[in-house]
């Protein structure tokens, strides 16, 4: 590797004036600012000032602050590739402020600034650098692991940066499961981090991580469940992976939802664990295509073990219960998955009571946010409904806990819930918004005249998120009253104005009068 060029022994106190002076500067400098700063310094002599064996305080600190700004414009990124020698030496240096910088300015300043991507990607193959950021993300400490994380997905995302990565012939690239299998439980945690964040950039990635069969990485993890801390770390990477749009047909197609019931029902298993576990797989069936990629049997056994979960009394664990309960209602969120919970198990059961169960109210909470969901109201307004098997079930689940409670109809069990907290009632609107599609519920729910009352009053709620689900509440039963026949029954014919109303005013209008302020006069009081 050529050396920087080294700086005259007057000439380094100048230079490291001035670079401090540059780095100082809070925003990102002009190119013409950058340009004459490296005429006066050239990037030789800065990286040659990083060489120097000189006894100079805070060199390193001052000369690598310099350069991120230098490499943060578009001139200085675009002299990177010029100095990809440089990079790499940066990359194994043993100070971590070098390292740091080098790792930043490999990918991130390289691609996000370069104009050229095709001499950038040129740079990384020519001088190794991808295996070498590999060993800062598996040897560094969090900071650099961290940018290093951000660096491979940048790579990933440049055209034909992912085949750096993942190249086609499977020749030269660095093998993720074999480096997992021989490092630290810590590295090993960074790694599934990384295939986290590859899976994520594009179809490509994700297909190549599936035949690598990088998701095993996953399940070695996750099976060793002796170490809580280090089964939790690899579940909460798995949780950010599922949030992927497209995880669930990768991933139920291989062995892991198999796993994540296994430890669903691993009562051994720390609670925190089993919660996590029930929540990803809730992430994995909350799409409509996800009950195409797996056999009912599994949907069935992870039922069985949700349902395990909220026999238990409450007293034992309220969090697992409460993750229980947002699991059935994130599989309920697609008509498929509502269909699945009301047909094939008496787990819906659970919920429907919880919601209107005012003994635990983080229980009751969760349970009528998955009701609401369960109902449809985050699904289009003409898939709410369900098949006539699913309704009758549903039906029946509402009146018969209705019946075996002391509130009798569905209708008061409703005011109840419009009758507690803010937070509650914000959970009430939401599900009366998905249930009044059903002529039952919307008979009801028009029946009780307090309910209209409250949903129509626009002084109920003081925050924006309490007064705009009132509104949509509010909204939902005047759509569902104005295409029933209910509308021409003469009994409900001032209720289908004070509707109109209220959603003519909007969600923010109220009718109190506003009061202005005024001053006041008072005595001065001496004494």
């Amino acid at each position: 590797m050529e050396h920087g060029a080294a700086a005259a022994p007057g000439e380094l106190g100048a230079m490291l004036r001035a670079a401090a002076d540059f780095a100082s500067y809070p925003g990102v400098h002009g190119d013409d600012t950058v340009r004459q700063f490296l005429e006066q310094f050239p990037l030789p002599k800065l990286f040659g000032a990083l060489q120097s064996e000189a006894d100079v305080p805070g060199v390193d600190e001052t000369v690598t602050e310099c350069l991120d700004k230098v490499f943060s414009s578009r001139y200085g990124a675009s002299l990177l590739p010029s100095y990809g020698a440089f990079i790499q030496a940066g990359l194994l240096a043993n100070s971590k402020i070098i390292r740091k910088l080098a790792c930043k300015a490999s990918v991130l300043h390289l691609f996000d600034k370069a104009e050229d991507n095709a001499a950038a990607v040129e740079t990384v193959v020519q001088h190794n650098i991808y295996p070498l950021l590999i060993n800062c993300l598996t040897k560094g400490d969090e900071e650099i692991a961290a940018i290093v994380l951000d660096a491979i997905k940048r790579l990933a995302e440049a055209p034909k940066g992912s085949d750096i990565i993942f190249p086609p012939n499977g020749e030269g690239s660095v093998q993720l499961d074999k480096l997992a299998a021989q490092s630290s439980s810590m590295a090993r945690i960074r790694i599934l981090s990384l295939i986290a964040k590859l899976f994520t950039v594009s179809s490509y990635t994700a297909t190549a991580i599936r035949d690598l069969n990088l998701l095993s990485i996953f399940e070695v993890e996750i099976k060793d469940r002796r170490d809580m801390l280090k089964t939790l770390s690899a579940l909460e990477v798995l949780y950010e992976l599922v949030e992927h749009p497209h995880s669930n047909i990768f991933l139920l197609k291989t062995n892991l939802f198999q796993l994540i019931i296994d430890v669903i029902n691993d009562s051994s298993a720390d609670s925190i664990i089993r919660s996590r576990a029930a929540l990803i797989s809730g992430r994995l069936l909350s799409s409509a295509d996800a009950f195409t990629a797996i056999d009912q049997s599994c949907v069935t056994n992870l039922l069985l073990a949700i349902e395990k979960i909220l026999k238990m009394e409450e007293s034992q664990n309220t969090d697992e219960i409460e993750s229980a309960l947002e699991t059935l209602g994130l599989i309920g969120t697609t008509s498929q998955g509502a269909q699945v919970l009301l047909t094939l198990s008496n787990v819906t059961r659970y919920v429907v009571e919880s919601s209107f169960d005012r003994q635990g109210r983080g229980r009751q909470l969760a349970a009528l946010h998955a009701f609401g969901s369960i109902c449809g109201v985050d699904r289009q307004e003409d898939q709410r409904k369900l098949d006539g098997q699913a309704e009758e079930c549903l039906k029946r689940l509402v009146y018969t806990t209705a019946g075996n409670s002391p509130k009798l109809t569905p209708s008061a069990l409703l005011l109840s819930v419009l009758q507690q907290d803010p937070d509650i009632r914000i959970a009430g609107y939401r599900l009366i918004s998905g249930l009044v599609v059903r002529e039952w519920c919307l008979r009801e729910v028009c029946s009780n005249s307090e309910i209209i009352r409250l949903v129509t009053d626009p002084t109920m709620e003081t925050t924006k998120l309490g007064m705009d689900a009132r509104y949509d509440c509010c909204v939902a039963i005047s759509k569902a009253l104005s295409s029933s026949h209910l509308r021409h029954e003469p009994s409900l014919s001032g209720l289908v104005g004070k509707l109109n109303d209220a959603v003519r005013r909007g969600p923010y209008l109220s009718e109190r009068k506003r009061v202005e302020a005024r001053p006041v006069v008072v005595p001065e009081e001496r004494f």
